[in-house]
């Protein structure tokens, strides 16, 4: 947990967030060892434990998602589980989570603190528009929102073919500098966090934090084009209690 990410961004005093990392945990290889996703076929007691340590640790209520890829937003309930890629609340103390191994999370919060929001983009989901629809699940103008994008693949790890560019640049095009050309015929590699931030610029918002890791190369986290079977990781934002 001393290794946990604290995203350096200029929130809100009452706005708290944090990425936590592989380590602390009790999940066993491949898992190990604070893996947070139920639907990995890690030991359910092991997650049970990790996310009860999670949830101690930051004296907070997460709300857990059944991400899908898509671009649903959801109100954050920490009492169940619904399918969606986003959510958003205005509850202090309750956490908007998204767990990720090379997709995107992208955090969202209003100037004034009184609204967060949480989106898991991985390509399917950034072109079909989940970050536009979570910025605006805030209700605030573009110019009011501030997010930080959380660990993800870096352009170097990440090849993709021409179906993934076209997705982009057919409403896009400005997206086309997101991609250069592999070494690998007809092959792409795609920069994530650049698509983000050209989307998100598109929607009126430049107030974008974050990015440069690499979740393919940096071993303090999960990844799913490192290793197909893996754990998850998890990016939180909340209102801290008044």
């Amino acid at each position: 947990m001393n290794d946990w990410l604290i995203p350096d961004w200029p929130a809100p005093a009452q706005i708290k967030s944090c990425v936590t990392t592989r380590s602390g945990g009790a999940s066993l290889a491949p898992f190990d060892s604070f893996n947070l996703g139920d639907h990995v076929d890690d030991s359910p007691l092991a997650v049970a434990s990790n996310r009860l340590r999670l949830t101690t640790h930051l004296n907070v209520r997460p709300a857990w998602l059944r991400q899908v890829h898509g671009v649903d937003v959801a109100h954050a309930d920490p009492s169940r589980v619904v399918e969606a890629d986003a959510s958003w609340t205005s509850s202090p103390g309750v956490a908007c989570t998204i767990m990720t191994a090379d997709c995107l999370p992208a955090l969202f919060c209003r100037r004034d603190g009184t609204r967060v929001a949480a989106a898991h983009a991985g390509w399917r989901g950034l072109a079909a528009g989940v970050l536009e629809a979570t910025a605006d699940s805030l209700h605030s103008k573009p110019e009011d929102i501030l997010v930080w994008l959380g660990p993800a693949i870096g352009q170097p790890s990440f090849e993709v073919g021409p179906e993934v560019r076209e997705a982009f640049i057919g409403s896009h095009p400005q997206t086309a500098q997101a991609f250069v050309a592999s070494s690998n015929p007809d092959r792409f590699m795609a920069d994530i966090y650049k698509l983000a931030r050209l989307r998100l610029a598109a929607h009126g918002i430049t107030a974008v934090y974050g990015g440069g890791l690499d979740t393919f190369t940096d071993s303090r986290f999960y990844s799913y084009r490192r290793a197909a079977r893996t754990g998850r990781f998890a990016s939180l934002i909340w209102i801290d209690h008044a």
